[in-house]
């Protein structure tokens, strides 16, 4: 069990997403390391639900985290690979404007909304973290399948908007950190229908430790960075 003994103790971390297999993992993962004084789950199910792409449920729920005490860890555990029933695309064809508009709002909309109302709670010393979910399909070095038009675009826009969020927040915070993380091939709804595809499949409590580990041995240096759930760098 990692014990997040980098982050000061005491604060208070939010999981985005806390009704989703990673995220309800971490929730259980983060409330066992017995380091935060209170850990706080969103989700569209949770009472007084909050969707991250309505930005009127962001706020009031940071608002109310932020009420809890010094906001310490921040997970986004959001994202989604179809949107408005149509599939992931393999083709140019199967292109939908409407559902690769609902892949941005999710999946790079919705995380930056948490972030423009939890990053202004950071404490200005000490370390704290803003992790989001991301996806190795997401980088573009790294983009030799092609196919899946929205999710990847819609990642590698998430990347991007968290490598310039951190640039800022560094001005504010030296101390704080903020982290794109692949969790990895995790048996999940998302990933499910790919489980036979040969890659590794981890359950939801590994995959969840295994990113808490990467959050823990981040340093400042690292803010910005696009790391896998082994902390090794992703290509952009």
């Amino acid at each position: 069990m990692t014990r997040l003994s980098s982050i000061p103790d005491g604060g208070i971390a939010v999981v985005v997403g806390a009704g989703g297999g990673i995220g309800g993992a971490a929730v259980d993962a983060l409330t066992a390391s017995g380091r935060f004084k209170t850990v706080i789950g969103w989700s569209r199910q949770t009472p007084g639900g909050v969707d991250v792409t309505r930005p009127a449920d962001v706020e009031r729920a940071a608002h109310a985290a932020a009420a809890h005490g010094e906001i310490r860890l921040v997970l986004v555990a959001t994202g989604a690979l179809s949107t408005n029933g149509a599939r992931a695309e393999r083709s140019l064809a199967e292109i939908d404007p409407d559902a690769m508009m609902t892949a941005f709002r999710i999946n790079a909309l919705g995380p930056m909304l948490v972030a423009k109302y939890l990053l202004p709670q950071f404490p200005r010393t000490g370390k704290s973290v803003f992790a989001v979910l991301s996806a190795r399909v997401g980088s573009i070095g790294d983009n030799r399948l092609g196919g899946w038009y929205s999710y990847r675009a819609s990642k590698a826009a998430l990347n991007q908007l968290m490598r310039t969020a951190s640039i800022e927040l560094a001005r504010r915070a030296p101390g704080a950190i903020c982290l794109a993380l692949h969790p990895g091939t995790v048996d999940t709804a998302l990933s499910r229908p790919f489980s036979r595809s040969g890659l590794a499949v981890q359950s939801p409590d590994a995959g969840a430790e295994k990113l808490i580990a990467v959050i823990d041995r981040a340093r400042a240096e690292d803010s910005g960075s696009f790391l896998d759930q082994n902390g090794l760098a992703i290509p952009w």
